[in-house]
Formats: structure tokens, sequence, C-alpha cells
């Protein structure tokens, strides 16, 4: 693995964890779905 690949599957992991993964104690919400239904952001 190189250091662009690694960097690569790092950037998709943090774009999974902060915009689709659902947590159950945001009402089983994406915190970026959760953000939007609260007007946060568009």
């Amino acid at each position: 693995v190189t250091v662009e690949q690694f960097i690569e599957v790092l950037d998709d992991y943090i774009r999974w964890y902060n915009e689709k993964r659902i947590k159950i104690s945001l009402g089983a919400l994406s915190p970026t779905e959760y953000r939007v239904s609260l007007g946060l952001a568009a």
C-alpha cells in the first residue's frame, strides 16, 4: 500500500464516518441528515 492509497482510503472512511453512518443517538440519522433536520446544513 502506498501513502497515496492509504490517504485515499482514510479520506473515504472519514467521509463515511462524518456523512453516512447511522447514529441511534441522533434518531437513527446520519450526522449530515441530523444537521439538515435541524436546519443547520443545506
